[in-house]
């Protein structure tokens, strides 16, 4: 571990829905559990954790099951006896009117143009309940935070419509747009890292899936 380097680990909490269950569109009002293999992939996020020696200070979740479960079981995968620490500010987005509605319902809506640009470009569609800006301030606070109090390694365990927002903090998300898909798979991470010596934070990594 490099001294003056803080390390970020955005993970989204792993599957809640089964192979014959039909998928919705789950926000923050939507407390589904972890079903068997988002379980799987919650272990599979603490081997990943083992092999690249990342042993996290801290671990925050959202307040929701799926990733407090997400966590949980991803440290006791690698022997860490540490407490997650939910903040509602990692809460998934409230979806508003389309909220654990059937993607196809939510299309019909929106169209699939805004779907689109929520996908690429994190525009949000109308009716949805969420502030872009709001969660980028609160991204800069937390990351703020954890250089202040000179963190090392740090779990998030979000949602996607949260973690997307996240690489706000290299300054350029033009430029992370540029190299990486924006969207984060189910169980996959995000790695950001942020020297002492540099104002913006660099996205090593991000949709890696462990």
């Amino acid at each position: 571990m490099v001294v003056g380097v803080t390390t970020l680990i955005v993970a989204r909490h792993g599957n809640t829905f089964g192979p014959n269950d039909t998928p919705t569109r789950v926000g923050a009002r939507t407390d589904l559990p972890l079903v068997d293999s988002g379980k799987r992939q919650a272990e599979r996020l603490g081997d990943y954790l083992l092999e690249n020696d990342w042993q996290p200070d801290r671990v925050f979740t959202s307040t929701l099951q799926r990733s407090r479960t997400m966590a949980t079981i991803a440290l006791t995968r690698c022997n860490l006896s540490l407490e997650c620490e939910p903040r509602s500010t990692f809460d998934e987005i409230d979806y508003g009117p389309d909220e654990n509605r059937p993607e196809v319902e939510v299309v019909a809506r929106v169209g699939q143009a805004a779907i689109d640009a929520w996908n690429e470009r994190a525009e949000v569609p109308l009716g949805w309940k969420v502030n872009p800006m709001d969660v980028i301030s609160n991204w800069q606070r937390f990351a703020d935070e954890l250089i202040s109090l000179e963190q090392r390694v740090v779990l998030v365990v979000t949602s996607n419509g949260i973690a997307r927002f996240a690489p706000h903090l290299t300054g350029d998300f033009g430029g992370f747009l540029a190299r990486f898909e924006l969207k984060l798979s189910t169980g996959a991470v995000g790695i950001l890292r942020h020297n002492q010596n540099e104002d913006n934070w660099v996205v090593d990594d991000w949709n890696v899936r462990p």
